[in-house]
């Protein structure tokens, strides 16, 4: 995975001028756009977007102290218009382009390259257990996508769930874990933006075909998951766990991520001090490249 990683910092190196593309990378990577953009914003502390744009100025600045017009490198590096630029450019840097062609300031941003950084021998608990097809019924909603801290798009749909969807939801449940399931699924495209909306359900896993007009239902195919149990402070453990499967775990394991559904659970106890809760992502062995 990390060879993979470090192919795409090549891609997007050779094209820096030109638009990049997110099926190239996904092919490279062997990943969804989902699932990429998340784990590299895990492993590199920015979005994928964010990285692209700090190159790009890294670079455009070496050309403005060569003696590149301020135009030229405008429109070189997909700007529609010189403010445009000039904009991005004093937000990136601190000066205007006029002022580094000028007084030849430089600021550099290199490019990136990922390795294994083993930090404290802290192991990961996890587990691989095959699942046959099943299906999860309940309420959905599309909601904004946002990688960190709590969606209040999600919260709401929590609360809009009425006695009768609660009670109906409970009939059907007859699969482990027994628990209400947080599942988040069809993302809109749009690869290096990190914006756009995704679909967020709230049921049960359940064997059954749904009944009711007033719950929706969605299949899970048979897969391998990979499933992460924790157990601490909420919601800061959860998110702890879901940065280390991104940043540790899949990157020197022998699986990838498959393009299904995660979910996770949560076993509120009516403290956030000491909380259960697990993370069940879907696998397949990686494949040899």
């Amino acid at each position: 995975m990390l060879r993979e990683f470090n192919l795409v910092m090549d891609y997007i190196e050779t094209r820096l001028t030109e638009g990049i593309s997110g099926k190239d990378i996904s092919k490279i990577v062997g990943l969804s756009d989902y699932h990429f953009k998340r784990m590299f914003s895990y492993m590199a502390g920015m979005s994928l977007n964010e990285y692209i744009k700090n190159r790009r100025l890294s670079v455009a600045n070496v050309e403005l102290i060569n003696g590149a017009k301020v135009t030229d490198i405008a429109y070189k590096y997909g700007y529609q218009s010189m403010d445009g630029f000039s904009r991005a450019f004093r937000e990136w840097s601190g000066f205007l382009p006029s002022e580094v062609t000028k007084n030849k300031i430089q600021k550099s941003f290199p490019k990136f390259t990922f390795f294994i950084d083993v930090r404290g021998g802290v192991s990961m608990e996890f587990k691989i257990e095959k699942k046959e097809k099943f299906n999860i019924v309940g309420v959905s909603k599309r909601v904004p996508i946002q990688f960190e801290g709590e969606n209040n798009a999600i919260i709401e749909l929590a609360r809009s769930i009425t006695e009768q969807q609660r009670n109906r939801m409970h009939r059907l449940a007859d699969l482990y874990p027994h628990q209400v399931l947080n599942v988040s699924y069809d993302f809109d495209d749009g690869f290096l933006e990190e914006k756009g909306h995704l679909t967020h359900m709230i049921g049960f896993a359940t064997t059954k075909e749904n009944p009711f007009d007033d719950l929706e239902q969605i299949s899970i195919e048979e897969s391998l998951w990979a499933i992460f149990p924790n157990q601490g402070p909420f919601p800061a453990t959860l998110q702890e766990t879901t940065a280390k499967i991104y940043t540790e775990w899949l990157p020197s394991s022998d699986y990838e991520a498959a393009d299904l559904p995660g979910f996770s659970f949560t076993k509120y106890n009516g403290t956030s001090e000491n909380v259960y809760s697990e993370i069940w992502m879907p696998v397949k062995e990686r494949r040899q490249r």
